[in-house]
């Protein structure tokens, strides 16, 4: 007898649609969550709490990463994050994972995006390759996601719009910033389209969640109205009502259990709070904990049939790891008086670019506009300095009021395609363990001229948009290291065992009853958020998952 029919490790957008999924249609599961089972109760808007102490990640003198860095001579740097101000590759640890933190920007994946060198041929010192799975495969499950975990939208024609089963969001959008019509009115001016980003935000009460309260605090911040689609708020609870479905907090997985077969057996995990060590068993696993910290889990997994770790059989386990790139930029407009926190607004005239600098048709990216974050703090000491010079007293307080209470910042956002490189990878490290005597992750992160290529495009064009709306002080950033709070890739699905770890059905090669449902299964990234499609694959491989058992 096993605990229970599936065993899933991670419970956030990879894990919470299987666990909901296979409960409903009366599979028992075990959900293990690293983290606290917090609920919106416990959700505050506290800067110094959720940011600055970081209370929703772990501490990193207790669970650092090792990152590996290139230096100028061409060689290879590294440190662990306990030591270096401004690296964590944490995002949250609590029951709903980073879906609790999200701001709820979704994009979907292009048809283009899963056919990557098909569409636009491979590129120097990348490993590019397609999808095992194409949009038609994805769409009913995005369409899925908007129903289940609650997206909220407005669907307008623009040049790169999505192809979709039904015709509108099946939420009306949320109420929005004067400045939205503004960017309609002036995007068209200077050539761009701009239309309004779907959020997983409800904008009214919907069963035992709430709806939207506008306080701006979305990004970095648990949502205390169960507004926003997190796993826990949109399908873990439901999923825990059906009584087929137990989560259990403070459990992380320290290794996955293996017989003589080859077949997964058990996962043996450590309470948090006494150090207990216990074990579920099941006749299915699924690992969803985060590319990162999924591959590790898998690299930890050795066996009788696995000496090197689940999946791992040639070594492709961590390999090809993908974040998230392409820069940044904002500008200071008079300040309007409305409270409305949201602008939601997106362009992708520049999805793909043709460029001979770049090689002719090339990928291009996503703009995403919004209001700059509200943080208080941040914003304020984001204002000390002016001109290399430190501001203080009456100098200070007048920056202060002219650029926190009488003017508006509009900020853009834009998403290149982090490409899949041959040294961007994770491995367990050889020097750093964590409190539990576990070796911690090594993460190296290469680089590729492609990415601030790109993002130099995308950046010129959001610019152009700021400036055309009035904006002053307009500053601009690209840089070819990557935001860390998006990461996929590291257990890649394809056709072929000797180049993928996972099948089409994200099930391991050479483990019949492991799969992986987080982004690690994803070969590309695509120039969007990565959540939307982390969530509506995580629901096709569930039916898959369904129908094997």
């Amino acid at each position: 007898m096993t605990d229970a029919d599936v065993c899933v490790v991670g419970s956030g957008a990879g894990g919470g649609p299987v666990a909901f999924t296979l409960a409903r249609a009366g599979r028992s599961v075990v959900v293990l969550e690293k983290g606290p089972w917090l609920r919106e109760a416990d959700f505050t808007k506290d800067e110094i709490d959720v940011c600055r102490r970081r209370t929703l990640v772990p501490r990193l003198t207790d669970e650092p990463h090792v990152v590996e860095r290139p230096t100028d001579d061409g060689g290879w740097e590294w440190f662990s994050t306990a030591d270096a101000a401004g690296w964590d590759l944490w995002n949250a640890c609590m029951v709903g994972g980073a879906t609790n933190r999200m701001s709820g920007f979704f994009h979907r994946l292009k048809p283009t995006d899963l056919r990557l060198r098909d569409e636009y041929g491979p590129i120097a010192g990348a490993d590019v390759v397609d999808w095992p799975i194409g949009y038609d495969d994805l769409e009913p499950y995005y369409d899925l996601v908007e129903r289940e975990v609650g997206v909220s939208g407005r669907v307008v024609a623009h040049p790169w719009a999505d192809r979709r089963s039904r015709p509108d969001f099946p939420y009306a959008p949320l109420a929005e910033h004067p400045l939205a019509a503004a960017i309609d009115a002036v995007g068209p001016r200077v050539g761009l389209h701009p239309f309004p980003i779907p959020r997983a935000i409800l904008p009214f009460p919907v069963g035992e969640r709430r709806g939207c309260e506008y306080s701006g605090f979305c990004g970095n911040y648990p949502c205390s109205s169960g507004a926003k689609g997190s796993s826990r708020a949109a399908l873990l609870d439901r999923a825990i009502a059906t009584g087929r479905c137990e989560v259990r907090p403070h459990a992380m997985a320290r290794r996955i259990e293996s017989d003589a077969r080859g077949r997964a057996t058990a996962v043996e995990y450590v309470d948090t709070r006494d150090g207990a060590v216990r074990r579920v068993s099941a006749k299915v696993f699924v690992v969803a904990c985060q590319p990162i910290q999924s591959a590790r889990l898998l690299l930890l997994s050795t066996g009788p049939r696995h000496p090197r770790g689940l999946g791992n059989a040639r070594g492709l386990v961590g390999r090809h790891l993908l974040f998230s790139t392409g820069g940044w930029g904002l500008g200071r407009l008079p300040r309007d008086p409305s409270p409305l926190p949201f602008v939601n607004r997106a362009v992708q005239d520049l999805y793909e670019l043709d460029d001979p600098a770049l090689g002719g048709r090339a990928k291009g990216g996503t703009i995403d506009l919004l209001l700059a974050h509200p943080n208080p703090i941040a914003g304020a000491l984001s204002r000390v300095r002016r001109a290399g010079r430190p501001l203080w007293g009456d100098a200070l307080k007048a920056r202060l009021l002219a650029e926190m209470r009488d003017s508006t910042w509009l900020e853009f956002e834009n998403f290149v395609d982090w490409l899949p490189l041959p040294d961007t990878h994770v491995t367990l490290s050889p020097h750093v363990r964590d409190r539990f005597g576990l070796p911690v992750a090594r993460v190296r992160i290469g680089r590729h001229p492609r990415h601030v290529e790109t993002g130099e495009r995308l950046a010129a064009a959001g610019r152009r948009l700021l400036e055309a709306l009035g904006a002053v002080d307009v500053v601009t950033r690209v840089r070819g290291l990557p935001a860390t709070n998006l990461v996929a890739g590291g257990c890649r699905f394809g056709r072929d065992p000797a180049t993928s770890v996972l099948d089409p059905d994200c099930r391991a090669h050479d483990c019949e009853n492991l799969y992986v449902t987080d982004g690690g299964c994803m070969p590309t990234g695509g120039s969007v958020p990565y959540t939307w499609t982390i969530y509506a694959n995580a629901f096709r491989v569930a039916d898959r998952l369904l129908a094997a058992l």
